[in-house]
């Protein structure tokens, strides 16, 4: 599953299912698609995404050293959204995700 965020402000991001849902999750949101955030909450959502993704860098990663291909981590992951929801606070945008 692809989950695509949307807003007047930003280009569209389409992230994995299992990210975009914990990414939902850590603005503090359902991890119901479709859905979508009024432009007034999208400061807070921003924030608490922030600070979550803060929190989650001072763990760090477990790696696995039989993996083929190099962790990727939720900060990364995370770069694009985060992009998105700062372009829709700052035009004061609703954000929307299907």
């Amino acid at each position: 599953m692809l989950v695509t965020f949307t807003t007047n402000a930003h280009a569209d991001t389409t992230l994995f299912g299992d990210v975009a849902l914990a990414l939902l999750k850590m603005m503090g949101h359902s991890a119901t698609v479709p859905g979508a955030i009024l432009a007034a909450d999208v400061p807070a959502a921003l924030s608490r995404l922030t600070a979550a993704i803060e929190a989650e860098k001072a763990s760090p990663p477990v790696e696995d050293k039989y993996a083929d291909e190099p962790i990727v981590s939720m900060a990364h992951r995370a770069l694009p959204l985060i992009n998105l929801l700062a372009a829709a606070a700052k035009a004061d945008a609703d954000v929307m995700w299907q």
